[in-house]
């Protein structure tokens, strides 16, 4: 047909097997004498240095995301706890406003845990949730008991 047609690989190709490596260095297709034989010795593996202890929490963020934590947690404890749920939520919503302001002021290395997307997204998800939980507190009625 006159079209290039591919070339069975032959002993004088560099690339075959017969003038690779083996793994111990030897060459390949070569017969093994007695003392090749034996195993070598497996080498010590080297004992790693102990990593230096990990701070938790590595940044400031994290301390001030933790702070969040509590806070929120103090607000549904106290809404489980007593009778006042719009007091609860109150401190529920100002842990999100505090978390949406550190958000805003920390740079992206200190973030920490408050930064999960880009900063202005971040800030406008956490405050808007907390707008909305305070304009909910203020306007949902007593209800009759």
């Amino acid at each position: 047909m006159g079209l290039a047609q591919p070339r069975r690989r032959r002993p004088d190709d560099s690339r075959d097997a017969a003038g690779q490596r083996r793994l111990d260095g030897g060459e390949a297709g070569v017969a093994l004498n007695d003392d090749s034989l034996v195993p070598p010795e497996p080498s010590p593996l080297p004992v790693p240095a102990q990593p230096p202890r990990r701070k938790f929490p590595s940044t400031i963020g994290g301390v001030l995301y933790i702070l969040v934590l509590i806070g929120m947690g103090t607000g549904i404890g106290i809404t489980w706890a007593s009778h006042d749920w719009r007091l609860g939520i109150r401190v529920v919503a100002g842990a999100l406003a505090a978390a949406a302001a550190l958000r805003l002021v920390l740079p992206q290395r200190d973030a920490g845990m408050l930064a999960v997307r880009p900063r202005l997204v971040d800030v406008f998800i956490v405050g808007a949730v907390a707008a909305v939980l305070l304009v909910l507190v203020h306007n949902i009625p007593d209800q009759p008991t």
